[in-house]
């Protein structure tokens, strides 16, 4: 049996380094928008406040952000988090196109010829590895499911590290080989071939892809591309469907909460049940008070909390999994407790929940946010009263908060 390391064994005539050449194009934008909205997402987190970092001690250490994520324009997360899984899940296709196309490299022997080729081989496997982990970690985070013993955030921000540099490295590599190959056969010049007229590429040297024994094409080029650019533009669509909504909603078919949240006031996405961080309907009933921190310390319920003056807005949640959605929120203002509690210019404010389980039972957020006259802790939406499951008795909604971060089941809050 011919084993892959002979050059035999890979026989596909579509091969070569124009295909890697035009796959690797494609799939870099989508890398770019990947991690520019991915190291905004992070600074959105805010790591450093209070309660906000997923490891001890805040942050992670290379926290990529110089600025206190703003509070305008109020749908700025979920554009830019839409676009951070929508770009993810439209790459798979074309990344693992190009792992296809470049296969034969990873098996070549012998494995290690000159210090040149073993840098190039290092960067191939931090490359491969690197781009393979960081793409399906995020599917698992947006599908919410973690078969792994470690935490989704820091491995994820990591490998992005660890991907990106290698990423820098083989471009630095293969410059050369993508102009000389689109300098040669064009950058689109291939795909005018049909099946009947698809060849193998011309020999290259010090390139390997390209078969020595072709077979006969069953796809031409031109086919491959058609179907791969068809599965990412199918993956991008179902993923507009759950960051845009609308019409779209339906095909949203990897949507983790499903595509139909219900009906009436409190019919969207719940991420977090209440079941799920073990709140009950006896920890939020008449006995429930919410206690505001500042110079002065205030108890008040449910009722005293809707005696104040009550503030609407219109305001989106957005969430790390790509889903977004807009409603309309109605509560007091955070800057209004403030003032209640003795605090002239709200400073860090610091929530707690009453869940009992689950990351990101506490927030901080910063003084932007909590001075922002639309951020609100919301008592009722759509002009209902919140469900359990969307945080009754009282919430917090912040313009252009992460939704991890608008914590649900409030009971203290705390001002600097």
């Amino acid at each position: 049996m011919e084993l892959p390391i002979r050059p035999t064994f890979w026989r596909s005539p579509l091969r070569g380094p124009w295909l890697a050449s035009f796959l690797g194009s494609a799939l870099l934008p989508l890398i770019a928008i990947c991690a520019f909205t991915g190291f905004l997402s992070h600074a959105a987190y805010d790591p450093d406040l209070g309660q906000n970092a997923v490891t001890p001690g805040g942050g992670l250490g290379v926290d990529l952000y110089f600025f206190d994520w703003p509070t305008r324009p109020a749908w700025l997360y979920a554009v830019t988090q839409g676009l951070h899984v929508g770009a993810g899940l439209a790459a798979i296709p074309i990344l693992l196109a190009k792992l296809w196309a470049v296969i034969p490299k990873l098996f070549e022997w012998p494995a290690l010829r000159s210090p040149a080729h073993a840098l190039e081989r290092l960067s191939l496997l931090l490359l491969v590895g690197g781009s393979l982990f960081v793409f399906f970690s995020g599917v698992w985070n947006i599908q919410i499911w973690f078969p792994y013993g470690f935490p989704f955030v820091p491995a994820h921000y990591f490998g992005a590290f660890a991907f990106l540099g290698a990423l820098g490295l083989h471009l630095v590599l293969k410059a050369g080989v993508v102009l000389r190959a689109f300098r040669e056969a064009g950058v689109v010049r291939p795909l005018r071939d049909d099946l009947a007229s698809t060849r193998p590429e011309p020999p290259a040297s010090g390139h390997t892809t390209r078969p020595v024994a072709p077979s006969d094409p069953t796809i031409s080029r031109r086919g491959l591309i058609a179907t791969v650019g068809g599965a990412s533009f199918a993956l991008a669509v179902m993923s507009a469907g759950q960051s845009v909504g609308g019409p779209l909603r339906k095909l949203a078919l990897l949507a983790p909460h499903g595509r139909d949240p219900g009906s009436g006031p409190n019919g969207f996405q719940v991420n977090k049940t209440a079941a799920s961080v073990e709140v009950t309907d006896a920890m939020t009933g008449p006995d429930w008070r919410l206690t505001v921190r500042g110079p002065s310390e205030l108890s008040l319920s449910r009722e005293e909390l809707l005696g104040l003056p009550q503030q609407t807005e219109t305001l989106t949640i957005a969430c790390v999994e790509g889903w977004s959605t807009t409603q309309e929120w109605t509560g007091v203002r955070l800057r209004d407790l403030a003032v209640m509690a003795g605090v002239g210019e709200p400073g860090e404010l610091h929530v707690e929940s009453l869940q009992g389980t689950g990351a990101f039972r506490q927030a901080t957020l910063n003084p932007g946010q909590a001075a922002d006259p639309r951020s609100l802790l919301a008592l009722r939406v759509n002009g209902a009263d919140l469900s359990l499951d969307h945080g009754f008795p009282a919430r917090i909604i912040v313009p252009n908060l992460p939704g991890v971060h608008n914590t649900k089941w409030v009971e203290r809050l705390e001002f600097a």
